[in-house]
């Protein structure tokens, strides 16, 4: 199994000590996260996009290009890039950009996002939100195999279009995030790509639910069941004992259930959140919280039902304070990360 370690930009004071820190703070954690990934080993860093709240996460292409430039081999990939609500012929140039400045490091995660404030913000209709993720997808992928692209949609049509830069990969790996609806497994499929599983607040057969549709959806197109790919998230905090784990990591998964945001997708397929419960979500959701053989344990169990090869951790937690991410981080690199790594 591949690994990795993301952030999704968050500013969220610290609920313990009270201490706010300001954006470039906030910026040199998220690069000092990623250069701690490296060194650990792992194989992915991944960088969010949000465009409302407490998060410094609004130009992902530039926060990644900061951090191609302090590190040389670990891939680095968009948790999520929110496509639907992005101009494709600038996603393609400024990752394509991105993909140079990485020297071939970059991959794409592409999702409609979970909030309905950037369709209010860029000036989209949220009830046509799955038409544009469709129709944006197309363009890109086409932007990134094709010069000379024409194409006439209900959205957005180009003449002629060549977008430059060429990507150095040909075209870089797109995963298409997948949480509460059928429909991006079904995108997924029908184009041949892998799947990632937001894999957050929901119990596991939630999202089960959703890999099966992928999968039987992949062999409906007659594709190779052997070659579909699903990777999955899911928030981590790694310490020696799990009732030490559970003490540290109380204040700070509380602080992140209270701030989260009230307008986020509903109605979909998995929308039915485990709760505020710290023990809850540990035993039943997305979060990998204990010791490292815990935390290994909780892994198998959902590779058994998801049968996916990549797993990426959200290690900052409602406020946690770098110091601690960096404890956990360090934990799960010597004692948990090489044994997922032999799965």
């Amino acid at each position: 199994m591949q690994l990795g370690i993301l952030s999704l930009g968050s500013t969220q004071p610290d609920p313990v000590t009270g201490a706010t820190a300001s954006a470039t703070r906030h910026f040199d954690d998220v690069v000092r996260l990623a250069e701690l990934a490296e060194e650990a080993g792992l194989d992915y860093f991944g960088f969010g996009e949000h465009h409302a709240g407490r998060t410094v996460a609004t130009a992902p292409p530039v926060v990644l290009a900061a951090i191609a430039a302090r590190t040389s081999r670990i891939r680095l990939i968009t948790t999520v890039t929110l496509l639907s609500t992005l101009d494709p012929l600038r996603v393609a140039e400024d990752y394509a950009t991105l993909d140079h400045l990485s020297h071939g490091r970059l991959e794409l995660i592409v999702g409609k996002g979970n909030s309905a404030d950037p369709y209010t913000m860029f000036g989209y209709d949220r009830a046509q939100q799955w038409e544009l993720q469709a129709e944006h997808y197309e363009i890109l992928r086409r932007l990134w195999r094709e010069e000379d692209v024409t194409f006439r949609g209900r959205f957005r049509s180009l003449d002629g279009v060549t977008s430059l830069p060429r990507p150095l990969q040909a075209p870089p790996p797109v995963w298409h995030g997948v949480a509460t609806s059928l429909a991006s497994p079904e995108l997924a499929a029908r184009n041949g790509d892998p799947i990632f599983v937001a894999n957050a607040i929901q119990p596991m057969e939630n999202y089960g639910r959703l890999v099966d549709h992928y999968r039987q959806q992949w062999e409906l197109h007659g594709r190779d069941p052997a070659q579909a790919r699903v990777g999955s998230g899911g928030m981590l905090f790694a310490a020696k004992t799990s009732q030490q784990a559970r003490d540290v990591l109380r204040p700070y998964y509380e602080a992140q259930w209270t701030d989260r945001d009230p307008t986020r997708d509903r109605g979909g397929v998995g929308d039915e959140p485990v709760g505020a419960s710290l023990e809850r979500n540990i035993a039943e959701g997305g979060l990998f919280a204990g010791s490292p053989q815990e935390i290994v344990d909780k892994v198998g169990t959902y590779r058994e039902r998801y049968g996916h090869d990549l797993m990426i951790f959200g290690p900052q937690i409602g406020g946690m304070p770098h110091p601690l991410v960096a404890e956990s981080l360090d934990l799960f690199a010597a004692e948990v990360a090489p044994q997922l790594a032999a799965l």
